[in-house]
């Protein structure tokens, strides 16, 4: 027997066959009665013929035949189909009533609403009910919190209040997933407040914890430096119990459960590097005793210095005799190889790579301890120290390939003398120490290019002397390393005459020297043309507030070049002092010059004030015009032949004085106290041009000076067509 739902699928099937058996049976009805139309037509070929009476009855007789055919053919399907079909008939009615069984009941819900057209009432009950669900909700989670809270405070209590420093320990790391947040590295500024009250309770815990079993863990642990001892207890002395009273193996524990044994060790790692880790890469020896019973057992470490055997040597000159246990040990081993008591292969001679060793030791110890003497002088030497004590009269050396003298600082003479004593010792020792050697010398002035330049960079950024002492000592670096090959090459090994090399450091010395000066020299030239700047070009000085102005400017200059002076002269090399200051002046002569000339508009009062500014500067730079020139009877004034060699350094000042002083009292008077017939013959003689003026700064000065007129139009044509 079937179920009600297959036998559903079963009419359901059935009814469909049927259903596409009639239709096929309609298809192929139309078919017969299109081809009996065309069988009984007298003109098949013509479907418009029409057709005749014998043909029409014929027709109808064939379609009533085939209808009977169709209608037996039907009543036989519903008779095999019967069940299949009343099924299909079954549920097409239940679907019927029961859709209108749903719209009976959505007619009876909607009905309050058809008759009450306003749903502000509706809405508004709707509202109150999403605000009382979302309170309900909030409540549920203030709920929740206070519970969480409640629970870590009841936690908080329990770990403070527990007996044991373990268990506090454990308690306090599992509370840190709670209160600590780890990626924001336990802030909680979105925090409610009484999470924060609660955090910093669990950190002043841990920190009770922290320091209790910090101090717990020192009083198990005494050093004692000057027997050579560290004693270990399994418990601190004096104690039975308490947090700072717990056995040694607990307390280190408890201190790794709250990530803090790094604190708890901080000190005992201090001492133990100090008074054995030191002492034991020292060449020492260290023993451990094990002292008291089962309960009480205490560990001693003990510290005492080894006896020296075969000990490395101090000094280079003592390596020297210590090649002799080196020969001695050879040629022992092989003794021994020729009795066969050791193995042939050299590679078994312990002994003799022993001594090697040691020399090498030695080697790599001194090299280390130049470095580290180095660098303490580079780091601890300050140089403004020395300068306000004013001890510069040890520091005066002479170049050696200059026939001068310089101030250097005392750090660079002591870098130096760490240079030639390994030098030295590289000429008393064997090949692999004397190339140890040599590598410490060269490391030691690379030691000195690296470390002074930064560490002196504030001074550079400004004037100063500490950086012309810097120029000094790099200069006076440079020459020394050049004569170190003619110094020691000679007593090297012969092995390391050719491959070890200083000439390739010079040059870099030298550069360095160079880059230093010339930064300061900028910075000079650059503070005094910011001077000259506030004389805003020397227009208009024949008004009292310009000329001041001028005036202060000329002196501010004067001030600045005479501080230089002071600065440069007692420092550096007097070639290089010279050369430096010439080169400032020149720059300062140079802009003076130039802004005059550009004056577009001068009057004749101006012309007399920018003659009393001319003077002013001259005079009062006499003090450092003498300090360039060579004076055999050291003369304070100067005259003629002092001014000549004055021109002969400083290009500029030649034509800086021309424009108002002629101390020389040739033909051509100053410039800005001449006739326009006076420039026009001063320029056809070439004195002006030999001064440096070009034609069309003397063309501009005369415009500036005189109105325009046939003389001046004269003139100028004059000098345009008279070359310089």
């Amino acid at each position: 027997m079937s179920t009600p739902g297959t036998s559903s699928s079963a009419g359901s099937q059935a009814a469909a066959a049927g259903a596409s058996s009639a239709a096929g049976s309609q298809v192929q009805a139309a078919d017969d009665v299109r081809e009996l139309l065309l069988s009984t037509t007298a003109d098949a070929s013509d479907p418009s013929t029409p057709l005749s009476a014998p043909d029409l009855r014929l027709l109808i007789d064939r379609l009533r035949l085939r209808s009977d055919r169709l209608h037996a053919s039907a009543l036989s399907f519903a008779a095999s189909n019967r069940g299949a079909l009343a099924n299909a008939l079954l549920r097409t009615a239940s679907a019927a009533e029961s859709s209108a069984s749903f719209k009976s009941s959505l007619d009876s819900a909607l009905a309050p609403l058809a008759s009450s057209p306003d749903l502000s009432d509706l809405r508004a009950l709707a509202d109150r009910l999403l605000a009382a669900r979302r309170e309900l909700a909030e409540r549920q989670e203030h709920l929740a919190a206070a519970s969480t809270i409640a629970s870590l405070a009841a936690r908080l209590r329990e770990a403070r209040a527990a007996a044991s420093p373990l268990d506090r320990a454990t308690a306090v790391a599992e509370l840190k997933t709670f209160l600590i947040d780890p990626d924001r590295s336990g802030s909680g500024q979105d925090d409610p407040v009484v999470f924060g009250l609660l955090r910093s309770d669990w950190e002043q815990l841990v920190d009770e914890l922290q320091v209790g079993l910090g101090k717990n863990v020192e009083e198990c642990v005494e050093f004692a430096p000057e027997g050579g001892k560290v004693v270990v207890r399994a418990t601190p002395r004096g104690h039975s119990g308490g947090s700072h009273g717990v056995e040694l193996p607990v307390a280190l524990q408890a201190l790794e459960t709250i990530d803090a044994l790094g604190y708890g060790m901080a000190k005992i790692a201090d001492k133990m590097m100090k008074h054995i880790l030191v002492p034991a890469i020292s060449n020492i020896q260290v023993s451990v005793i094990e002292e008291g019973g089962p309960e009480h057992s205490v560990s001693v470490l003990s510290v005492a210095p080894s006896e020296e055997i075969k000990a490395v040597p101090n000094e280079a000159s003592k390596l020297i005799e210590f090649q002799d246990v080196v020969r001695s040990t050879a040629e022992f081993e092989n003794k021994l190889r020729s009795m066969m008591f050791i193995s042939p292969d050299r590679k078994d001679g312990k002994l003799t790579q022993f001594v090697d060793d040691v020399e090498v030791h030695f080697a790599v110890r001194k090299r280390s301890e130049i470095l580290v003497k180095a660098r303490n002088i580079l780091v601890q030497y300050d140089y403004d120290s020395r300068l306000e004590s004013g001890d510069q009269g040890d520091s005066v050396v002479d170049l050696l390939f200059q026939p001068e003298k310089c101030f250097t600082s005392k750090s660079a003479l002591l870098v130096m003398k760490l240079v030639h004593g390994a030098l030295k010792d590289a000429s008393l020792s064997s090949a692999r120490v004397a190339k140890e050697f040599c590598f410490a010398a060269r490391d030691v002035l690379l030691l000195y290019k690296a470390i002074v330049p930064v560490q002196l960079e504030k001074q550079f950024d400004s004037l100063s002397q500490v950086a012309a002492i810097v120029h000094n000592d790099f200069y006076h670096l440079s020459q020394e390393i050049l004569g170190l090959a003619f110094q020691y090459r000679a007593d090297f090994p012969s092995d390391l005459q050719k491959q070890v090399v200083f000439v390739d450091l010079a040059p870099i010395f030298s550069q360095m020297a160079d880059a230093v000066l010339r930064r300061q020299i900028q910075l000079a030239v650059d503070t005094i043309s910011e001077a000259i700047d506030g004389a805003e070009g020397f227009q208009n000085t024949h008004q009292p507030q310009h000329y001041e102005s001028a005036k202060f400017s000329i002196e501010q200059a004067v001030f600045i070049l005479e501080k230089i002076r002071i600065m440069w002269e007692s420092i550096l090399p007097r070639s290089t002092y010279r050369k430096s200051m010439c080169h400032v002046l020149g720059s300062v002569f140079s802009r003076i010059t130039r802004d005059m000339l550009l004056i577009d508009d001068m009057a004749a009062e101006e012309t007399l004030q920018l003659q009393g500014l001319i003077h002013l500067a001259l005079e009062n730079l006499s003090s450092l015009f003498l300090s360039l020139v060579e004076n055999d009877d050291d003369s304070t004034k100067l005259d003629h032949d002092t001014w000549i060699q004055l021109d002969g350094i400083i290009p500029s000042l030649k034509k800086f004085r021309k424009l108002a002083d002629n101390a020389e009292n040739n033909y051509c008077s100053e410039l800005l106290d001449m006739s326009l017939k006076s420039i026009t013959a001063c320029w056809e003689s070439g004195d002006l041009a030999r001064c440096g003026f070009t034609s069309s700064e003397v063309q501009n000065f005369i415009k500036a000076i005189f109105a325009d007129s046939p003389l001046r139009k004269e003139c100028l044509g004059w000098i345009v067509r008279t070359p310089a």
